[in-house]
């Protein structure tokens, strides 16, 4: 066992090293958490946010993310969203994954793409101000001002401009209309209505503060993650330590036939094949012979 998590343990590192600043979170509302790692943080504004981050904003509540980049990302109550990427040589300056919740983004002209993703709908934009809405079987996104391309799972995308809605109810696919719907606009956080002025002068020349330590991540706070069909992987390897744990172990074992690599580390016996028989002396030496 010991040696099984020694190997998991390094197999995570390249994820923890790679992790690097995103952005700051220049306006903090209600009490926002971060995993980080395999640790549950409490955020706080000024403080940095980083590439792996998992953000999960109170309700009520609300976090303005300034990206290094020049975006200004808003996220609105009750939601949880997953810095995927950010920063680096790629064109796509972030890739944010909204699991749940409302998020809106501003990119600035010639910044760069921006991905901003949903289990059901995804869009990319080089500039303008797009605003999503995710929850189990819907999903919306609202072109306020700008271009995009709007994905509907893994299909080649199609273009979209200024004031045009995209909603998607499986099993029915995507519906586009010119305007957004009432229950839209009615559910909107008030944040959402306004443009998103930058706040990162505020916290120029000024140390970052610094989040504090809540408590290791549950098997219930990351169980929506490791169920997010292309990012499950990146998942079980990220929290698999967590398997040390006792209550962690107990709150998986009624799902492990979902997770192979865990049953694996968890009950190696299931995996190990016989050894072949030892021979015998008969065996070992030809009848007849010395």
């Amino acid at each position: 066992m010991n040696r099984a998590f020694a190997v998991l343990t390094w197999l995570c590192l390249p994820a923890l090293v790679l992790a690097q600043e995103a952005g700051t979170f220049t306006m903090v509302e209600g009490a926002p958490r971060i995993i980080r790692g395999t640790a549950v943080l409490r955020a706080a504004e000024g403080m940095r946010f980083q590439t792996g981050d998992i953000v999960e904003t109170s309700s009520p509540g609300f976090v303005q993310a300034d990206f290094a980049g020049g975006a200004v990302v808003a996220i609105g109550p009750g939601t949880r969203v997953w810095v995927r990427s950010a920063g680096g040589k790629s064109d796509t300056r972030a890739d944010l994954v909204l699991m749940s919740g409302w998020l809106k983004g501003e990119s600035p002209a010639n910044g760069g793409a921006y991905h901003y993703g949903s289990p059901l709908l995804s869009a990319t934009a080089r500039s303008g101000s797009i605003i999503l809405y995710s929850a189990s079987g819907a999903a919306d996104i609202y072109i306020e001002t700008g271009t995009a391309t709007i994905f509907e799972a893994a299909d080649r995308g199609q273009p979209a401009k200024a004031g045009q809605f995209f909603t998607r109810r499986p099993p029915k696919h995507v519906v586009v209309g010119n305007r957004p719907d009432g229950e839209f606009l009615a559910s909107m956080p008030q944040p959402f209505r306004d443009t998103l002025p930058s706040r990162l002068s505020h916290f120029a020349g000024k140390k970052a503060a610094e989040p504090k330590h809540d408590h290791d991540v549950t098997y219930a706070e990351v169980e929506p993650w490791l169920k997010l069909g292309a990012g499950r992987k990146t998942f079980e390897q990220r929290f698999q330590s967590r398997l040390r744990d006792a209550d962690f172990r107990k709150a998986v074992e009624p799902h492990l036939a979902e997770y192979p690599e865990w049953d694996r580390v968890l009950h190696p016996e299931k995996y190990q094949q016989n050894s072949p028989a030892a021979p015998t002396e008969s065996a070992k030496t030809p009848s007849g012979r010395e």
